[in-house]
């Protein structure tokens, strides 16, 4: 019996075919002349439900040519142990590929210096899959950069299991975020929960791309295209990466319950960088992107620079700190 086949007798039992096995049990059986258990009978339906019986042995005729309710019990380990022992065998032949692919995928990983040190991965699948095996791979130190503020609580749960695994085997795991992402609750709540786990996790205010490095030996960038990703297994490339996040890494401020003093720096680093994105002239889109958050509260810091500079349209805004950077360049002119 294949699987579809099965199937449909299940669903025949919980149907017609077990309204019929309810009925036989009830009246004693079904007698021969029953026009149900002639294949000639109209409702094709019951036809079929009487066959399912007969074939799983749930009726079975006496001597009296009377067919008979048996019980279930009786036909279960015929029925349920051979699918039983399938599903060991597929389990087991399942875990076995893994294993074998496993093998191979851990060899192609390790081959650092073949072709041009770059492999395109294409796909939200193809990319999560990789980074699965990659940071289980992980024996020393996985260091990770994640702009653009808090991530989806979909990818942070996901992201802890994996994490967590290998703070386990002792990897070390250092992670940068913007400082925009302070704003989440549920970014506190998943970077409180980390760092009880060994993670160590710091914030910047400065816009940088994602990236993803374990063991210094591979690295993770984001792809052209959406959903892709490029591996990059060139040692000097990888150490050139290794270099910018340790730098990176340096300017960053500890993730942990801050005290009113570095809450007021954080803000103020924010600000720092919205001035900057204003007076470099980009679009408000792309301003926020820089900065990590959404367009609309980026719009919300631009207006508390207007307010803060007393003007109301953003060519005011522009010309009162052009005004204010040039007051300062003459005072530090005038410094002995």
């Amino acid at each position: 019996m294949d699987a579809d086949d099965g199937a449909r007798r299940r669903e025949l039992l919980a149907g017609p075919a077990g309204q019929l096995y309810a009925e036989a049990v009830a009246a004693g059986g079904l007698r021969a002349d029953d026009p149900r258990l002639g294949g000639s009978h109209d409702d094709r339906e019951a036809v079929e439900a009487v066959a399912t019986l007969r074939e799983l042995g749930l009726l079975r005729q006496d001597g009296d040519g009377v067919w008979r309710a048996a019980d279930p019990a009786l036909v279960q380990s015929s029925l349920v142990t051979p699918l039983s022992r399938e599903a060991a065998h597929l389990l087991d032949e399942s875990a076995a590929w893994a294993e074998t692919l496993g093998e191979l995928a851990h060899a192609w990983r390790r081959a650092g210096e073949s072709g041009e040190g770059l492999t395109q991965l294409r796909g939200i699948d193809t990319v999560n899959g990789f980074l699965e095996t990659a940071v289980e791979d992980a024996r020393s130190e996985i260091v990770t950069a994640h702009p653009a503020g808090p991530r989806r609580a979909s990818v942070q749960a996901a992201a802890r299991s994996r994490d967590a695994r290998a703070l386990e085997r002792g990897v070390r795991i250092r992670t940068l975020y913007q400082h925009t992402a302070r704003h989440s609750r549920s970014m506190r709540t998943y970077v409180d929960t980390m760092r009880e786990l060994g993670a160590e996790i710091r914030t910047l205010d400065e816009f940088f791309n994602r990236l993803i490095i374990i063991d210094r030996r591979l690295a993770l960038i984001p792809g052209d295209v959406a959903e892709s990703a490029v591996l990059i297994h060139d040692k000097r490339v990888v150490a050139y990466l290794v270099d910018i996040f340790e730098r990176s890494w340096e300017r960053g401020r500890a993730y942990d319950h801050e005290t009113r003093t570095a809450k007021g720096q954080i803000a103020e680093e924010v600000r720092q960088l919205t001035v900057r994105m204003l007076g470099e002239g980009h679009s408000d889109s792309a301003s926020a992107k820089r900065v990590g958050v959404s367009t609309r509260t980026y719009a919300s810091y631009v207006a508390a620079l207007k307010e803060e500079y007393g003007v109301d349209t953003r060519f005011q805004l522009g010309l009162a700190m052009g005004r204010q950077q040039d007051r300062a360049l003459v005072a530090d002119d005038d410094t002995p």
